[in-house]
């Protein structure tokens, strides 16, 4: 099992942003986290990636305590969160390069990874531009890249798609269902609920730090689209009554 969260509560001062969370991922699964904004997800992945400390509970990264050894489980995990961090003074070929370094990756390795990620993602004419220059989607791409350099075992994307262009987002999906057959494990946040329904095996819904709904992706679903079941559990209004109100608003 790559992932076990057990009775998980996360805290911001006196805010429970976590609550008594657990969930179970397997070897080899896309596992996609849904719900609205400010239900915890960036707060969950943070935890699962190695980033942030947590209260209560436990979570166990492929057999790694993440509250006792976060370093160990920075190791094995490659995290890309919704809003590149990068160093916007270097160009990707420098930023590859020194991730490559810090990872202990072999430089031929690192390199070799490095080029055919970035011709995958049609990004060789911006190798050399500060990143600091380049798109917002570009700099996905280069986030993207960076966490894949020392082959992870472990994936953790939050809303990382969203920014691809349509040709990207089909290459990066089809490159994710080929790393899980060979072991990968990947956790990935969406508010395209199209995406997740396509893509994940297992889902888990969530609302104000809790698991309203998980299982696996053919079983939530049924006769429904994911859309139906993620506003039935998690909207507090009646959406029909919100927009009649607001074309009302609008004349």
């Amino acid at each position: 099992m790559s992932i076990k969260v057990q009775s998980l509560s996360k805290f911001y001062g006196e805010k429970e942003v976590l609550s008594d969370f657990s969930i179970e991922i397997q070897d080899g699964e896309i596992f996609g986290i849904l719900g609205p904004n400010g239900s915890g997800k960036t707060t969950l992945l943070k935890i699962l990636a190695g980033i942030s400390q947590f209260e209560r509970g436990s979570v166990i990264i492929n057999g790694i305590d993440a509250k006792v050894n976060q370093i160990e489980v920075r190791k094995i995990v490659g995290y890309v969160p919704e809003t590149p961090y990068l160093y916007e003074s270097l160009t990707p070929y420098e930023y590859f390069g020194f991730i490559g370094s810090i990872r202990e990756i072999p430089k031929e390795v690192a390199e070799r990874r490095a080029n055919d990620l970035t011709k995958a993602f049609g990004m060789e004419e911006y190798n050399d531009q500060f990143i600091g220059s380049l798109s917002f989607g570009t700099k996905q791409k280069v986030s993207i890249i960076a966490s894949l350099i020392h082959a992870p075992k472990i994936l953790i994307l939050d809303e990382s798609i969203n920014g691809l262009d349509p040709q990207s987002a089909k290459i990066f999906r089809d490159l994710l269902r080929s790393l899980t057959q060979d072991g990968m494990t990947v956790v990935f946040s969406t508010h395209i609920l199209e995406i997740a329904e396509n893509v994940c095996e297992e889902i888990a819904i969530m609302k104000t730090g809790k698991i309203v709904a998980a299982g696996k992706t053919v079983d939530l679903l049924k006769e429904r689209n994911l859309e139906e079941v993620f506003i039935d559990l998690t909207s507090t209004e009646d959406i029909s009554s919100v927009v009649s109100a607001l074309r009302g608003s609008l004349r």
